[in-house]
C-alpha cells in the first residue's frame, strides 16, 4: 500500500457500524439530519464541510464534499474561497497562540 488513504474505502464508511449497529445508526441518523436543508441550504452546508475537511486534512471528507459540491451547484471559485476561508481561520489560530508564547516567553525571562 503507497499510503494509509485508499479512496476506495469511502463507499465502505457505513461498515464501520457492522459490530456496533445501534452506535453507527445514530451516528449516520445524526450526520444525515446535519446535512438536510435548514436554515442553511445543503449546498452552503457543504460549502463548510469542505472548508473543515480541508482544516482538519480528511482527505476521504476532501472528496466526498468536493462531489457533494459540484453536485449541490457549487464553482470550484467558490469552493476554492471556501478552502482559502479555513486555512485564514487555522493559519490565525497558530499565529493568535503565539500571543501565548509571547507571555510565557516574559515571565521566563524575568
Amino acid at each position: 500500500m503507497e499510503s494509509y488513504y485508499n479512496p476506495h474505502d469511502l463507499p465502505k464508511f457505513e461498515e464501520i457500524g457492522e459490530e456496533a449497529t445501534d452506535l453507527a445508526r445514530k451516528f449516520f441518523d445524526y450526520y444525515h439530519t446535519v446535512f438536510e436543508e435548514g436554515a442553511l441550504t445543503e449546498r452552503e452546508k457543504s460549502l463548510i464541510a469542505l472548508a473543515v475537511a480541508h482544516a482538519i486534512q480528511c482527505p476521504y471528507c476532501i472528496d466526498a464534499y468536493t462531489q457533494a459540491c459540484l453536485e449541490k451547484g457549487s464553482s470550484v471559485g467558490e469552493m476554492t474561497e471556501a478552502v482559502h476561508v479555513a486555512c485564514a481561520i487555522r493559519g490565525g489560530a497558530s499565529l493568535v497562540h503565539g500571543v501565548q508564547m509571547r507571555q510565557a516567553a516574559e515571565k521566563l525571562s524575568m
